[in-house]
């Protein structure tokens, strides 16, 4: 399975965003070192904010620009129907949850079966959740140290379109709103750099 293996906090500095949200992430970021600080043409621009939505959820190239197409069938403004489908990304959802600390973590956990949703094992870090959809940690799962500890510093974190349980669990209540979820991109700008593409 592929994957995105960058040094994050270097991947953090060169965007000039801090994609990780590890509060540590740009402590060594200078002035005038990121793409984003330098001065950018309009397909640099474009350009950068793709790669910056594609970290937030470490989505390959291949994998994101089939994102793109379907958001493009979408009703919707096509750049909040892209935000929206990734938001809805099991490996996200278990992250915003509060049972990994990272989309990577979380990704990793859905990858080695600790995931169930409805009750079964989804191993695919890229499935889509439905409205109604209850995503769990394994029976066994629970009593491993670091996912209550995981769980336990975000219980706090609740966002609007999902309802989190005590008993490590959670539910998609809702598709999200674009203003609900916590990224700082231009998505408008991602899909006029695709609109040269697909």
């Amino acid at each position: 399975m592929a994957k995105m293996m960058v040094p994050r906090f270097k991947q953090c500095r060169r965007l000039g965003l801090n994609v990780y949200g590890h509060p540590k992430a740009m402590n060594r970021a200078k002035k005038g070192t990121s793409r984003a600080d330098k001065k950018l043409t309009e397909y640099g621009r474009q350009l950068l904010e793709k790669q910056r939505l594609r970290a937030y959820y470490n989505v390959m190239e291949k994998q994101f620009a089939k994102y793109v197409k379907m958001a493009k069938k979408s009703d919707e403004q096509t750049g909040h129907a892209l935000v929206k489908i990734l938001e809805r990304r099991l490996d996200n959802l278990v992250y915003r949850l509060g049972l990994a600390s990272s989309i990577r973590q979380a990704r990793q956990m859905v990858v080695h079966g600790h995931i169930l949703v409805n009750g079964k094992k989804v191993d695919r870090p890229s499935y889509l959740v439905e409205i109604g959809d209850t995503i769990e940690l394994k029976e066994k799962s629970k009593s491993v140290e670091l996912f209550k500890e995981n769980f336990d510093n975000a219980f706090l974190n609740q966002y609007p379109y999902l309802e989190k349980n005590k008993d490590m669990s959670g539910t998609l209540v809702r598709f999200p709103e674009r203003d609900e979820i916590p990224i700082e991109i231009e998505d408008q700008l991602v899909v006029e750099y695709y609109s040269r593409l697909i």
